[in-house]
């Protein structure tokens, strides 16, 4: 499915819509370049769970966890991870194998471990139809 926005509050409210209709176990990987919008998404993702912590992009722990929401949330931002084996010492198949919700960024530089049943979500600027245009195709990938 494809959705344009025109402004971050867009991209926070569809953000929203996919997180209210979050289930247990489900994997969400975010693609996009820096700058592109994924953490206002995210910001959306987790008030749709209900989540009323801030929230902030893990570039430097690589996960947050927020679990105070309707179902947890595992937060990964993995723009910094060299090898995708660098993913078992914080546990990552617990948490994407788990009871909660993971949303992970930066997916494409781990995409041999990541499940195979997930959501992708692609975030693509286009300058031509204005600074805040952002198209975002979300995909079940089986």
């Amino acid at each position: 499915m494809g959705f344009e926005t025109y402004s971050e509050e867009e991209t926070f409210l569809l953000g929203k819509e996919i997180g209210t209709k979050a289930t247990a176990g489900s994997v969400y990987t975010l693609i996009g370049d820096l700058g592109v919008g994924k953490t206002v998404f995210t910001k959306g993702f987790g008030e749709g769970l209900d989540i009323k912590e801030p929230i902030n992009s893990p570039t430097f722990t690589i996960i947050q966890v927020y679990d105070e929401g309707r179902l947890p949330l595992y937060h990964f931002d993995v723009y910094r991870i060299g090898d995708p084996e660098e993913m078992d010492e914080i546990g990552f198949e617990e948490y994407v194998y788990g009871d909660g919700v993971s949303l992970i960024e930066w997916a494409n530089l781990i995409e041999d471990i990541i499940p195979k049943a997930h959501t992708e979500i692609l975030i693509e600027k286009d300058l031509t139809k204005g600074f805040d245009y952002r198209k975002i195709t979300v995909t079940e990938v089986m």
